[in-house]
């Protein structure tokens, strides 16, 4: 009874206990027997230790190298950020040299301040990194080097394509990675060719047009690379070789291929984890790096590692006398970690039902669970890229919506403003008619004229030149009022969202046989809504086409009823959300009050 209390308490529902006596059991019955795979997993351990020392090394020399080249990277992009400095870059390369020097004289006399020179800026990143062997900047427009050599000395180097390869090996050498030292380019500043270099170069584009306007080239010395690992230089076996992304050897530290394609770039190829051992007996750890295009390899002879742990064998008894003694507690503390990590995977997770999709696993390590923990962070990243992906495509959509409709409303004002005028000048041929010509094509102007800010006032002054031509056209029988306060003039507004609201009114409202028609529009401040009311004491509309008018509303595009109240509706709610746009009440006989709603978006 006990021990089924027990059992039900402590190893029931607990999966890591279980896995901790049966793994203690296991070992403590097999070790003996298995002594022969004591060896093995020490040899193995040694030979891992060995491969660590290595990966540790080439990684160094990774960052290194990706350090200088990120570091000709952040060259050209704080060239970009400095507007004056992106503007003198482009002036240098499109331009020959003497121009851009009076061009910066004539800005220092002019402005009465020097801006950033780029010549100096250069010159600056070279005094700022010892490695720079040589900096270059070619001009693609000219066909000259603009080169700073060993002795931080500027130079002009002119490439003609007529007595130069370089504008061809510029033109053909596209992208941005680690590789050597074109040699044309080479002998062009007269490099010696001893020097072991290693090149980064990057496009220089026009920062107004993104037009291709050169290239800067900078070359380090690759011997300096040594020093990213001489604190591990006793611990390294074999070789250390960085690749180009052409397979060209770019730093060797048998001092047996550089500058040379490397012979066995095949067999490296065929190794398609970061460690393998390739047909040659060469065990081969490396590191890829995408953004560089280069590749740091170690390669070491599978007998030159095998002989660091000879000794092995005579320290099999020893440890498996150990192995017994730490048989339970080693196979705890390494099954406690697990579940401690899995309970970490399994309360993210949770968060992440919740709602919460900031959060991720924070698992560094390359095992099942770190790739499942890595996995489940890339689903994250991936599901937050296509939220933002689909709401920018809403609003994109959106606008495009908002465009169409804005297009619809101009013709339609248009057309029917002009049959207006039209039946007045054929009615009468009243001298009126002038003045109201006048009106429209002021009202004209303030539609086609496109402002970066419309305001109320703006839309409100639209409204009263179409008012006023209708004022023109019935006289006494005919009067309007607005009723703003001037706090409320400056607020943004849509355009055309309150026009055809009173063109309605004027075609379908307006009682031609009353002397006392009349529309008033009130703006008001409700809360963080601004509305204008648009009343009239017209015609009215009857329940039955009211209901339709209200249905249509929230009609598809191609419903052809009420199409002005509608193009208003549609593009608040686009550009807003549904609490905003239009309502609209009547009553037949007595008028008709249509309300528009706007967000408040502060003054212009």
């Amino acid at each position: 009874m006990r021990t089924g209390n027990l059992y039900r308490k402590y190893m029931k529902n607990n999966l890591f206990v279980k896995m901790i006596l049966l793994f203690a059991g296991i070992t403590i019955v097999t070790i003996i027997t298995f002594s022969y795979l004591m060896y093995l997993s020490m040899s193995q351990s040694a030979l891992q230790r060995q491969l660590d020392v290595q990966k540790r090394a080439i990684e160094s020399v990774g960052n290194y190298i990706g350090s200088k080249y990120d570091s000709v990277q952040t060259m050209m992009v704080d060239v970009y950020r400095d507007n004056q400095l992106a503007f003198n870059m482009s002036y240098l390369m499109e331009k020959p040299y003497p121009d851009y020097v009076k061009f910066g004289l004539d800005q220092y006399y002019n402005n009465n301040s020097s801006s950033m020179d780029a010549v100096q800026y250069f010159r600056n990143m070279l005094d700022d990194d010892a490695d720079i062997t040589s900096l270059m900047m070619y001009s693609a427009e000219q066909q000259q080097l603009y080169t700073y050599n060993v002795n931080r000395q500027f130079k002009i180097v002119s490439t003609n394509a007529a007595n130069s390869y370089v504008p061809d090996a510029m033109y053909l050498e596209e992208g941005s990675n680690v590789s050597l030292p074109n040699i044309w380019v080479k002998k062009a500043v007269k490099l010696s060719p001893e020097l072991r270099l290693y090149g980064v170069k990057v496009p220089i584009n026009n920062n107004q047009t993104l037009r291709n306007i050169g290239q800067l080239l900078v070359f380090f010395d690759a011997d300096k690379i040594k020093a990213s690992y001489s604190s591990m230089e006793d611990k390294l076996m074999g070789s250390i070789l960085v690749l180009s992304a052409e397979g060209e050897v770019v730093f060797d530290t048998s001092d047996v291929y550089y500058g040379k394609p490397y012979p066995y770039l095949e067999q490296i190829e065929s190794v398609y984890d970061s460690d393998g051992e390739t047909s040659q007996g060469m065990i081969v750890s490396k590191l890829q790096r995408t953004k560089g295009g280069f590749t740091v390899l170690s390669v070491v002879p599978k007998k030159e590692i095998e002989a660091s742990y000879r000794g092995v064998r005579s320290t099999i008894l020893t440890i498996s006398s150990i192995c017994i003694l730490f048989a339970i507690l080693i196979p705890s503390i390494f099954i406690s970690n697990f579940a401690k990590r899995t309970h970490n995977i399994i309360r993210v997770t949770r968060k992440v039902k919740q709602g919460d999709l900031t959060v991720r696993i924070m698992d560094g390590k390359e095992d099942e669970l770190g790739q499942i923990s890595k996995s489940f962070n890339d689903m994250l990243e991936e599901l937050n890229q296509y939220i933002d992906r689909v709401y920018k495509a809403e609003i994109k959509q959106k606008h495009t919506e908002l465009a169409a409709l804005e297009a619809r409303v101009n013709p339609h004002f248009l057309y029917n403003t002009l049959e207006v005028i039209r039946m007045r000048a054929i009615s009468q041929g009243a001298s009126d008619v002038g003045e109201m010509i006048y009106s429209l094509s002021v009202l004209f102007k303030s539609y086609v004229h496109q402002k970066p800010n419309y305001t109320l006032q703006d839309e409100l002054e639209a409204c009263r030149l179409y008012l006023e031509l209708f004022r023109i056209r019935y006289k006494d029988r005919f009067a309007y009022a607005f009723d703003c306060s001037p706090e409320l003039k400056n607020k943004k507004a849509l355009k055309m969202s309150l026009q055809p609201i009173i063109e309605n009114y004027i075609l379908h409202g307006l009682r031609s046989d009353s002397s006392d028609n009349r529309i008033d529009i009130e703006v008001a401040k409700q809360g963080e809504l601004i509305s204008v009311k648009v009343s009239d004491n017209g015609k009215g509309i009857t329940p039955e086409r009211l209901g339709g008018i209200k249905s249509a509303l929230s009609a598809p595009e191609n419903v052809g009823e009420s199409f002005g109240l509608r193009s208003i509706h549609e593009r608040l709610q686009l550009l807003y959300g549904d609490e905003y746009g239009v309502a609209i009440e009547s009553k037949l006989g007595e008028g008709t009050t249509v309300s528009v709603y706007f967000p408040d978006e502060g003054e212009v």
